[in-house]
């Protein structure tokens, strides 16, 4: 056997290491001068030992990475000299193929470390006897056993389907998929194909029980309308595919019904840099996908509905280091059981030969998921082209709501964000959301129309003969950002001119006649109400514990029904959030508070030995 001369660098420690790099660690990089590399895949021996499997221009390299801080280089067995190069594997056996021609190379793992392992080339039997030469790429069904053989120069570059299950040594053909003429790379599990149509823009799916007849399930038209390879999810509920063009994405769609597919998501490594999209793999819920110039990135695709980029790396940095071209990283393999990912660049920047190992560990992370609906408060109806933008530390975030009005969204990071939800017509909603890796926060938002209304009302208590007025009462509207007050007339009478459309608590008081709260009015239109007086301060219940005066412009006072030990007030506004603890004294039956308060409405809340009595509402003006 001829053996190739080739040279090896490694460069060790975090020379490489950049600060760009988000939830992945540098562990080494192999570079090979004077040839490229392409595709790479992985080979786990019996004893454990991890070996990356590397497409070298020269064939195929070899290398030992059991240790990723000290890779060791095994063995390169020759192969056509080309550019492009794919390789799979199937027990101890490695199967590559190349546009350089040769047809299957073969090649018989089971001995490594040796540096001679065994190879053979095959080039069809049965009909295909002798013709196979070009082949662009494949994929192995390892539950069933057959190799999927894509593009080249039979069946116009359609799949050749070979049995492996007899003699992986020594495949038969077994059957071909040529009925959307050319693929260009493929996934293949359990007879059911998923096959990228590069030059028609799709991917099918295609049932193939039957290697002599074939079914075609489904196909789907591509963001990019240049598909060039797809991978499903373990549930095979989703699939994932890749355009090859300036400005790509990576697309999700549900494919669990093959005769209605949805697109689900797209989500770009770095947008507005005109990168391009080459491989994806799926690793439990990741997406590992290499960009050319931009390296790789891992993608959260457990909502894929809501692709979230947890974590990338940078391999291709420095000269011409971002942007478009069909430069940088081809692929990445990241199903080692150590979980290191292997990626290759066909060479490193600044020359045009220089083939690249980037040896990486990643930090698996879940995103921070913010969904949502957003709807028009007057009607319910859902709005769709909204704005949600989102902005913490990371840079600011925006999408569209759907015309559904849905909307999706996250980031890596936790921290407490700034949500604003904005539409022509309407007025902006803001919130606080803390996003929590792993965690959903979802939000049902109502937006109000802009313009103002008037507010008008009577405040009555029960009298003797039935409701009577209340002159001299304080009323007030409450939001979530504005409040208006003002004081009934001599026949109870009130109005609040101009006020703003949004959600509010309508209170009402007059000591000692009593008060009254209405709760969470949405107001959209002019409305008028009426407000009966209660004589007890309480939303329910008897809680032995009174307020006087209340509503209150500086403090009030807290009156206890009789002295209690382990007694604790809490305050909390209308959100729920504490925003004062007081501890009384033993036998104490009044406490002074409300001086440190903002005004608004709250909620008192009085513990006795740990036992919660029903809340008390005051309002301070």
């Amino acid at each position: 056997m001829k053996h190739c001369c080739w040279l090896l660098l490694l460069l060790l420690g975090n020379v490489c290491a950049q600060a760009q790099n988000i939830n992945t660690t540098f562990r080494s990089k192999l570079v090979y001068p004077g040839q490229t590399l392409a595709n790479v895949w992985g080979y786990v021996a019996p004893d454990g030992s991890e070996y990356a499997l590397l497409g070298g221009s020269q064939g195929l390299v070899i290398v030992n990475v059991t240790n990723p801080d000290n890779p060791v280089n095994v063995a390169q067995v020759p192969g056509p000299n080309s550019l492009w190069k794919e390789i799979k594997t199937y027990g101890h056996y490695a199967y590559v193929v190349s546009e350089g021609g040769g047809g299957i190379q073969i090649i018989n793992l089971s001995g490594l470390p040796t540096p001679t392992p065994p190879s053979k080339y095959y080039t069809g039997d049965g009909a295909v006897a002798g013709q196979l030469a070009r082949i662009h790429a494949l994929h192995i069904d390892t539950t069933k056993g057959f190799l999927y053989a894509y593009g080249g120069n039979v069946f116009s570059g359609g799949a050749k389907v070979f049995n492996l299950n007899p003699d992986p040594w020594n495949p038969t053909y077994a059957g071909k998929y040529d009925q959307l003429g050319y693929i260009h790379d493929g996934y293949a599990d359990n007879d059911t194909l998923y096959s990228g149509h590069i030059y028609a823009g799709q991917f099918a799916i295609v049932d193939m029980s039957d290697k002599s007849n074939p079914q075609l399930l489904a196909t789907q038209t591509t963001p990019g309308v240049f598909t060039h390879n797809t991978w499903p999810t373990n549930d095979k509920k989703t699939i994932l595919t890749t355009d090859e063009v300036t400005n790509s994405v990576l697309a999700a769609y549900d494919i669990s019904d093959p005769t209605d597919i949805k697109e689900l998501d797209r989500i770009q490594s770095n947008p507005g840099s005109n990168s391009i999209v080459h491989n994806t793999h799926i690793q439990g819920d990741f997406a590992i996908t290499s960009w050319y110039k931009d390296g790789f990135t891992i993608v959260d695709v457990s909502r894929p509905h809501n692709l979230i980029q947890t974590g990338n790396h940078d391999t291709y940095v420095g000269v011409n280091g971002t942007g478009s071209g069909f430069n940088g990283c081809w692929g990445v393999y990241p199903h080692f059981p150590s979980g290191n990912i292997m990626a290759t660049n066909i060479s490193s920047p600044g020359t045009s030969n220089n083939g690249e190992l980037w040896i990486v560990t990643p930090n698996y992370k879940k995103g921070c998921y913010l969904e949502g609906m957003v709807r028009d408060a007057a009607t319910l109806l859902p709005i769709g082209g909204a704005t949600v933008v989102t902005a913490g530390n990371l840079p600011v975030l925006s999408e569209s709501t759907s015309f559904d009005g849905r909307f999706a969204t996250g980031q890596v990071q936790e921290e407490l964000v700034d949500v604003l939800v904005a539409k022509p017509g309407y007025q902006d909603a803001h919130f606080e959301v803390f996003f929590q890796n792993g965690n959903l926060r979802y939000l049902d938002v109502l937006l109000f129309p802009e313009g103002s209304l008037n507010i008008t009302g009577k405040v009555m208590r029960e009298g003797k003969f039935g409701p009577k007025p209340v002159a001299d009462a304080a009323v007030f509207l409450y939001g979530l950002e504005l409040e208006y007050s003002a004081v009934t007339d001599a026949f109870g009478n009130f109005l609040f001119p101009n006020v703003s459309p949004g959600y509010y608590d309508l209170v009402a008081s007059k000591d000692p006649t009593g008060m009254a709260i209405l709760y969470n009015q949405i107001l959209v239109t002019d409305s008028t109400f009426t407000i009966l007086l209660q004589p007890e301060h309480r939303r329910d219940g008897s809680s032995g514990a009174t307020v006087s005066p209340n509503p209150f412009s500086t403090e009030t006072v807290l009156s206890l029904d009789h002295p209690h030990t382990g007694c604790v007030v809490r305050i909390t506004d209308v959100q729920g959030r504490e925003v004062q603890r007081l501890e009384l004294p033993e036998m104490k039956t009044q406490v002074v508070l409300g001086a440190e308060l903002q005004p608004g409405m709250y909620w008192l809340n009085v513990e006795k030995n740990g036992v919660s009595e029903p809340p008390v509402s005051i309002i301070k003006h």
